[in-house]
């Protein structure tokens, strides 16, 4: 991986971090909106580029997660399986920006957070059947 990490430490890296926002939900305090969508769309940045890395696809510029999507898909039409996901997240996003989070469903932060854990899930169990963790 180019900054120095394996596949397996980006994804116990995000791990943590989900199980971080995880216990706060759990907690029945709502979480902050736009820290939690800006989080969650950090953690998906980090796990396609953590993917696309462990393949050696050189290709992936940039920190837009749609633009990373494209090359994360780029010949294995299967990893469609999260574009609406990772469309979701940025869909609250740009409501945010908007100022129109009366467009959002109800508890947009716990369903950031969800849906940030299936998008982890998803590709754990997709880099495990390919293999790129390390084999101890």
């Amino acid at each position: 991986m180019p900054d120095g990490r394996t596949t397996d430490q980006v994804f116990e890296e995000v791990d943590a971090r989900v199980r971080t926002l995880e216990q706060a939900l759990s907690a029945r305090d709502p979480l902050p909106l736009a820290c939690t969508v800006d989080e969650a769309l950090a953690l998906v940045r980090c796990l396609l580029r953590g993917y696309i890395d462990a393949h050696g696809r050189a290709d992936a510029a940039g920190d837009d997660v749609l633009e990373l999507f494209k090359v994360f898909v780029r010949g294995d039409p299967s990893l469609n399986a999260v574009r609406d996901n990772i469309r979701e997240l940025v869909y609250y996003r740009n409501c945010i920006d908007a100022g129109r989070e009366d467009a959002l469903p109800a508890r947009p932060d716990a369903m950031a957070v969800r849906t940030i854990r299936h998008i982890y899930l998803y590709l754990r169990s997709r880099s495990e059947q390919e293999r790129l963790f390390r084999q101890d």
